[in-house]
């Protein structure tokens, strides 16, 4: 039994060391094609990277190398080529799932462009596109990023509606959302949604809300937010302190 067990390791590490070459051979080809993406000169022709696109995948890439490619061009906020690129896989009727998508929203995320985020949400469910938390994620932090908090609500809503589970990231890119638009009484809302949920609790959270309390002259709920941190044994850090402090100021209570 152990000769068979030893035989077929000897086989398996033969077709693994066989495999490896062309394994780095495509990563090489892949990054080749990224930096050539990346260096297209603006205004992109869509044409010519259609063109070049085929060229480059005369069979359909697989879901794996398409996901690596618009993860590396949003890696590199590379927002027009990627929707370029995204768009070619659509034309061609190649096969797209929710990592593709997710991949483009967090380039819209990066460049704040949240409009075009919920449009992609949009095209998802009409080709029947499963959604995730990941690709929700992505588009709250890109309303928040563009300053959309009532978007970033109306997302966050919606996930609860399609039964996609929220998380930390989900609902502290929409109480930060929320502070950036000055909606003290909403961040307060969705930090005490949060407990109801026993979602874990994270600095970032505590921080926009208590921030939002500041700019809206409310220091008694900002310290109140900052005991809560306390009790729930949740870091605080410059940001969280100089933020109750300057709420005291403001309400005169320091």
């Amino acid at each position: 039994m152990a000769g068979c067990v030893s035989c077929s390791f000897e086989v398996w590490s033969s077709r693994f060391a066989l495999a490896l070459p062309s394994v780095q051979q495509e990563n090489r080809r892949l990054q080749s094609i990224l930096e050539a993406l990346l260096d297209a000169e603006a205004p992109l022709q869509e044409h010519v990277v259609f063109a070049s696109l085929e060229q480059a995948f005369p069979c359909s890439p697989n879901p794996y190398t398409s996901t690596r490619l618009l993860s590396g061009l949003a890696k590199h906020q590379s927002l027009e080529m990627a929707l370029v690129v995204l768009s070619w896989h659509e034309k061609s009727k190649y096969e797209l799932n929710h990592y593709h998508y997710s991949a483009v929203i967090d380039a819209c995320a990066k460049a704040g462009m949240w409009a075009k985020a919920v449009q992609l949400l949009g095209v998802m469910a009409q080709g029947r596109v499963e959604n995730d938390t990941v690709t929700c994620n992505a588009a709250i932090s890109a309303c928040e990023k563009g300053g959309n908090w009532e978007k970033s609500l109306e997302l966050l809503s919606e996930m609860e509606q399609s039964e996609v589970v929220m998380d930390t990231i989900s609902f502290s890119a929409t109480i930060s959302s929320c502070e950036k638009g000055r909606r003290w009484e909403k961040a307060l809302q969705l930090c005490s949604l949060m407990a109801q949920r026993k979602i874990e609790t994270c600095t970032i959270a505590f921080s926009a809300a208590i921030s939002a309390c500041e700019k809206c002259r409310e220091w008694e709920h900002a310290l109140h937010l900052f005991r809560a941190m306390q009790c729930a044994k949740v870091g605080t850090d410059t940001v969280v302190f100089n933020a109750a402090i300057s709420a005291c100021e403001t309400g005169s209570e320091w």
